[in-house]
């Protein structure tokens, strides 16, 4: 069955309460001072069974007094009935109430005059002029306008029939996002313990579901729902929904929280947005104003940054616009809000949320945000995803971040980040998501650091991989390193070897002073076989004139290039001659089966060395697995 929320709008005493009842039987007014007093005060809801479609009625306070009670429960509302009393006409509410309607996007209802018993045909027909007036040029401007009577009854099946036809006309809620309930009412019932109620104005919830509180970000689980005073076992956008929370009291959950799927969305305290400002406002939304915001069912004070180069946005204006909130609350892209002033308390403007959790932006760069919150209104889900990461910088969003800013399902993040990666504007390192320009800048600036490497230390085989790391990504997650190191591998510009990299260009070129150096070392080492020098004693039979410091690069060219081994700090062996050491072990071995043990005597004496050449070289054949430690001696692998 289809589910649609009326929500009523109107001044106090024009008979929005009255109507509900004549409609579905129900008094809305449920506190006992409303009912004392005769007005509405808080919402109250109703619901009407039209065979096919299902209505829940929000009935909203008239007095200026409750317009943010009135806010609480317009955020969801599908259809709007406009109340004007035919005995009073358009009143200060009935023009306030209008506005906000507008402005959080409603885009269906009817006007209804009550009354019609009090007045005759002439005033009746003055008020349907003044409504007239009143709407032309919005979304009512064509919709239907029926005068009635809810003491007589008459009008009211009319009506009915009326809401029936808006209702089948009005497109299906997207299933894009993730399930939200702002909660507008909690209380506890004996037996149950803590309920919530709300709008479900996205997704859908089932008993047994893990849900969070938001923005305490507290878990809670759902032990029961209901639909219409029915319990179900699941909730879908569009219905007025009543849960039964376990794990938390009711004096815990208040008006203006949000009712999440567990771990999915974040509360912000900064959001960008676009806003029109109402022609009646009485002055210029001004940078640093404080002013109040009612976003969902929440309420919260605010400061206002104008994004425009005026610093302020003229009544009847529309611009781009920064809220800096006192408290948390949960926004979402396409989420429309209303700014009321601080005091005296007016409705001054209304927007859209753009970016939900946007940094604070420099003078300097309003023209460049600007530009990018135009592209954001009107971008595709993939160019959304795109200009997010971009703005993101170079830590690049998770896929659980931008669900936390976007608030889509899966399916469509899904959806969005493959045509991002396709159009080539997105790159995932290894589960990080980075705008393509953003990657690219960083595979830049570390093979920039790796060619200025090559400069300072020409005789080195390349840059330590961690030292880059360190550099240029320390604030980074490791995956976008190991991803933007891959990619330069895979494009030729770097290559790894072990712990080092190197620019793909990037060639030894010795001048023959070093050249000859390296080759009498080499020569040096070669000749002394098992009994190496230390380096000092290399250079001095190296016959060596340049600086140790080269000196020693020199050395560890020949160490990179696999001639010479290095066995411990002190003494460096030419490969043949370990080589050679290997071959005998080897040979020792096999005449000495099946134990294939040596201790330390016999080793000197195989290796023709002393002892202190004799512990190292024994130490090294460990480390390289030729021999293993048994106590006193070692077995020949």
């Amino acid at each position: 069955m289809l589910s649609i929320i009326v929500g009523t709008a109107g001044h106090i005493d024009h008979g929005k309460t009255a109507l509900v009842r004549a409609l579905t039987g129900v008094d809305a007014d449920r506190l006992p001072e409303e009912k004392r007093r005769g007005i509405t005060i808080d919402l109250g809801f109703a619901e009407l069974d039209l065979g096919d479609v299902r209505l829940g009625f929000v009935d909203v306070p008239g007095h200026e007094r409750f317009v943010k009670n009135m806010l609480a429960g317009a955020h969801g509302i599908d259809v709007v009935a406009l109340v004007i009393a035919a005995d009073e006409g358009v009143m200060p509410q009935t023009e306030e109430h209008f506005d906000i309607c507008r402005l959080l996007g409603v885009r269906n209802g009817l006007v209804v005059i009550t009354k019609k018993d009090t007045v005759d045909e002439e005033l009746l027909e003055l008020v349907r002029e003044e409504a007239c007036e009143l709407v032309a040029g919005s979304f009512l401007e064509d919709a239907p306008q029926l005068a009635v009577s809810s003491r007589t009854g008459e009008g009211i099946e009319e009506l009915k029939r009326a809401l029936h036809e808006i209702a089948l006309k009005i497109p299906a809620r997207s299933n894009a996002m993730v399930a939200r309930l702002p909660v507008d009412r909690s209380f506890t019932m004996r037996g149950f313990g803590a309920v919530v109620t709300g709008t479900l104005v996205a997704g859908e919830i089932q008993e047994g579901d893990e849900v969070e509180l938001l923005p305490e970000a507290r878990r809670v689980r759902v032990r029961g729902l209901q639909v219409h005073n029915q319990p179900v076992k699941r909730a879908e956008a569009g219905q007025r929904t009543a849960l039964n929370l376990g794990g938390i009291e009711a004096a815990q959950i208040e008006r203006g929280m949000v009712l999440a799927p567990a771990g999915r969305l974040r509360a912000t305290q900064i959001f960008d947005a676009r806003i029109d400002v109402l022609k009646g406002a009485p002055r210029s939304l001004r940078s640093r104003a404080r002013v109040r915001v009612h976003i969902g069912s929440a309420e919260i004070l605010a400061r206002v940054r104008v994004l425009e180069h005026t610093n302020e946005i003229q009544p009847g204006a529309s611009g781009f616009i920064q809220l800096r909130l006192e408290s948390p609350t949960l926004a979402l892209p396409s989420e429309h809000f209303i700014i009321r002033s601080y005091s005296p308390q007016r409705t001054v403007a209304g927007g859209v949320v753009l970016d939900a959790f946007a940094q604070k932006h420099r003078g300097r760069e309003m023209a460049g945000v600007r530009a990018r919150l135009e592209s954001l209104m009107n971008a595709d889900p993939a160019a959304q995803v795109a200009l997010r990461l971009e703005a993101a910088g170079e830590q690049g969003l998770s896929r659980a971040d931008l669900i936390a800013h976007t608030g889509w399902r899966d399916e469509i993040l899904s959806s969005a980040i493959f045509g991002a990666e396709r159009s080539g504007a997105v790159v995932d390192a290894e589960g990080h998501l980075l705008s393509r320009a953003q990657f690219d800048r960083l595979g830049r600036a570390a093979l920039d650091e790796v060619e200025s490497f090559h400069k300072q230390e020409p005789l080195s085989r390349g840059m330590a991989r961690e030292t880059l790391r360190e550099r240029h990504f320390a604030h980074l997650a490791p995956e976008i390193f190991r991803a933007v190191i891959s990619h330069l591998e895979a494009t030729g510009a770097l290559r790894s070897e072990k712990d080092v990299v190197r620019a793909s260009n990037h060639r030894l070129e010795l001048s023959p002073h070093d050249a000859a150096l390296k080759s009498r070392l080499e020569e040096v080492y070669k000749d002394a076989a098992l009994e190496a020098p230390t380096f000092e004693e290399a250079l001095e039979r190296a016959g060596n004139s340049s600086p140790r410091e080269r000196a020693r690069k020199i050395l560890q060219l020949l160490i990179d290039a696999g001639s010479l081994v290095s066995v411990s700090r002190e003494y460096y062996f030419h490969r043949e001659a370990l080589d050679q050491l290997t071959k005998s072990l080897r040979d020792y071995a096999s005449q000495h089966e099946p134990e294939r043990l040596i201790d330390v005597a016999t080793f000197k004496d195989l290796a023709g060395v002393s002892r202190k050449y004799a512990i190292p070289l024994l130490e090294y054949f460990d480390r390289e697995r030729v021999t293993r430690r048994a106590g006193d001696r070692r077995i020949i692998l």
